[in-house]
């Protein structure tokens, strides 16, 4: 009988990549951003055919879509190879060459959150002029002209929602990840969303109902979000919906039916709510996928969703009104079956203060478990792994390696406390949540010393330097993607409109200096003698190159047998089909060659 291969890196890494997607008004249209041709493009379908075909070739990814309601043109923003200086653009509705709209310059910002019910203004936020804290603008399709309707100061502001009829808008002032306080034009009065906005609180994913009310997304006075709204004329805030160790996260208004969908995020996965407003009843949404990436509801009340799981890449969804959910798309590992994949473990073990940590364990299955295992650190560091498709973790199963990915303290999905837990304490009890986790595999059996990889990325990457400086009698080898090595460096580098919230997400370079230079992973150099392979993106602007330069070139002096890879078009992560599989294969062949060669010492 034939016998085949076990799946190659290509079959893995050639799933395709679906970021974001819009609806036409008259659903006859659905536009996304993928990587179908190996390069991020819009691409499109027109409904009911299912079949993609091609509106751009700027081989770039984009920020956000919208498509006019009366169907003439579609705007779209594109940054250059990974640079995150997303500009606006029209095309037509057929695609073709991008127009470029409000006359750019290099290094400027432009995120389009609304587009007029008549698809004659978009509203963004912008860092022309004020590259620290932003703006708030709107740009006159028809006239070709920008007025600023809020000049950001104190901290960068971000648009939530315009209420229908254009009259106010709803923003945040972003002092941190975890202090972002609400605000709602009216007239020329800016209103609090929240009783008192000095208090450390959240608000997010705003939508209007009338001129005068407007739901939001708050952890206001409570550990997890829920839903609140507020009466602009009577000045009133109120709690809508709470959900048990849940928390709330975007927001759907459907007018007709006056229905709010609300997503919320339950540790690794998500769940869907439909709110009927006039008779306060809430229902559970059955959803197809783990993870919802973003949900658009028609006009019609249809439901359209973009979500993944750990064992499915990214998809589109539709769900009429009292039907089931329709697939749009059928993105998936060629060759391979979900059967064939490794659904993840959710696990929780105690770490050193008796904290409860939340983990997904990827096992290998039996027949292909090579005995190492993989421990994966997130980014962020407010964030969370989920039960997200990756490629590269599949492939990596597939190859015999177990993967163990904890959430540690500072993850988001667990309640305000715990998300604050990182904050100014990057390598301290966030560091001590991973040695737990390792410690954890060693008594389960699951993994075993000497046999255990560290790789992360971002915040990850960043962990990932500190374990092997801090702790490397638990590391065999460790792989850095854009992670920063000196945290004194990366608060002077990171983008300008981040710059205010350091100060309570990292600390202060002068009052927490010490603090600063404990949780740097460069301070630990000397200590930093296994085999390392650092990545980077040369355009990334969240962790500049000099992150990555700076530590190379320190173990370099030092004899240390580290290896260097810079990705010249990239910037913090993969918008090229082709980097990305080089990337993952540099990764595979540096596990390979430290797996095989009997010892985690430099080779």
């Amino acid at each position: 009988m034939l016998s085949f291969p076990k799946p190659t890196a290509e079959q893995f890494f050639r799933t395709f990549d679906i970021t974001l997607f819009a609806v036409s008004k008259d659903e006859n249209q659905l536009v996304f951003a993928g990587n179908l041709g190996g390069k991020f493009n819009l691409w499109a379908m027109d409904l009911p055919r299912m079949f993609p075909y091609p509106l751009t070739s700027v081989d770039q990814d984009a920020g956000y879509v919208w498509i006019d309601p009366k169907g003439r043109f579609i705007i779209a923003g594109f940054d250059r190879d990974g640079d995150e200086n997303f500009h606006v653009y029209a095309l037509p509705p057929d695609g073709g060459d991008p127009l470029p709209l409000l006359k750019p310059q290099a290094k400027e910002k432009f995120y389009v959150t609304h587009l007029s019910e008549d698809g004659e203004r978009i509203y963004y936020n912008t860092s022309r002029g004020n590259p620290t804290f932003l703006n708030i603008c709107r740009h006159d399709l028809v006239e070709g002209k920008s007025e600023v309707l809020l000049v950001g100061s104190e901290a960068s502001v971000h648009l939530l929602a315009v209420s229908p009829e254009e009259t106010g808008f709803a923003w945040v002032q972003w002092l941190s990840n975890t202090h972002q306080r609400g605000f709602a034009k009216k007239g020329d009065e800016a209103i609090p969303l929240t009783p008192d906005p000095e208090k450390a609180h959240t608000v997010s994913s705003a939508v209007y109902t009338s001129e005068n009310h407007l739901y939001f997304v708050t952890d206001y006075d409570e550990e997890y979000a829920y839903v609140a709204g507020f009466d602009l004329e009577k000045r009133e805030f109120a709690p809508v919906v709470t959900f048990e160790k849940e928390a709330a996260a975007h927001l759907k208004w459907h007018a007709p039916s006056r229905t709010l969908y609300v997503s919320t995020v339950k540790g690794v996965s998500d769940k869907l709510y439909a709110f009927r407003v006039d008779d306060q009843t809430l229902d559970s949404v059955p959803l197809p996928v783990d993870i919802v990436d973003q949900l658009h509801v028609a006009e019609s009340g249809t439901l359209y969703l973009l979500g993944r799981g750990a064992t499915m890449p990214p998809n589109l969804f539709r769900k009429r009104p009292g039907g089931d959910w329709e697939a749009l798309t059928d993105n998936r590992v060629m060759g391979v079956s979900r059967e064939a994949m490794v659904e993840p473990e959710v696990v929780t073990y105690p770490s050193f203060d008796g904290q409860e940590i939340e983990a997904l364990l990827f096992r290998a299955k039996p027949e292909t478990a090579n005995g190492h295992a993989i421990f994966w650190p997130h980014g962020g560091p407010q964030w969370a792994e989920r039960k997200r498709f990756r490629a590269l973790f599949q492939f990596l199963l597939a190859r015999g390696y177990t993967i163990f990915a904890p959430n540690f303290r500072g993850s988001t999905g667990y309640g305000k406390r715990f998300r604050k837990m990182v904050e100014r304490d990057w390598g301290g009890g966030p560091r001590l949540d991973c040695v737990a986790g390792m410690e954890w595999l060693f008594r389960q059996g699951i993994a075993e010393r000497d046999k255990l990889f560290v790789v992360g990325g971002s915040y990850g990457g960043y962990m990932t330097l500190l374990l092997a400086g801090r702790h490397p009698e638990y590391v065999r080898a460790a792989v850095d993607l854009f992670g920063p090595s000196d945290l004194f460096t990366f608060i002077e580098s990171v983008p300008d409109f981040w710059k205010p919230s350091m100060k309570q997400l990292v600390g202060d370079p002068v009052e927490n200096r010490e603090k600063l230079t404990e949780d740097s992973p460069i301070t630990y150099l000397k200590n930093m003698k296994k085999p390392m392979l650092i990545i980077q993106g040369a355009n990334d602007p969240r962790v500049v190159r000099a992150e990555s330069d700076q530590i190379v070139a320190a173990l370099k002096k030092r004899g240390v047998g580290v290896e260097y890879l810079v990705l010249e078009d990239e910037g913090h992560g993969f918008t090229k089909k082709e980097n990305e599989i080089r990337v993952y294969r540099r990764i595979l062949e540096f596990l390979e060659r430290h797996r095989e060669s009997g010892s985690g010492k430099t080779v």
